[in-house]
């Protein structure tokens, strides 16, 4: 189990961004949140086994909309008993 604490730049608000963080976080079987921050990019914290790997290359995949210009990640400790993925929205 790993849990990771991301930022991303880029295009990523308004582009459906967060909605596919959760979709790919539920395929995976992961847990966290993903949510905007004042500044434009998107704050993420992923906690889960081997998916994790998976969610992040699907993280960077770009599209017409979705566009990751660059991000940081670090690992964090694991958050015990956390149940899903979540999209906030404060």
């Amino acid at each position: 189990m790993k849990r990771y604490y991301i930022i991303y730049s880029g295009i990523v608000q308004g582009v459906g961004f967060r909605w596919r963080l959760l979709m790919s976080a539920q395929r995976y079987g992961l847990t966290g949140y993903a949510r905007n921050l004042d500044n434009g990019n998107v704050e993420v914290e992923v906690q889960g086994g081997p998916g994790v790997d998976e969610f992040l290359k699907d993280s960077l995949k770009e599209d017409r909309f979705i566009q990751v210009y660059d991000y940081s990640i670090k690992e964090i400790p694991l958050i015990e008993n956390e149940r899903k993925f979540d999209v906030k929205y404060y």
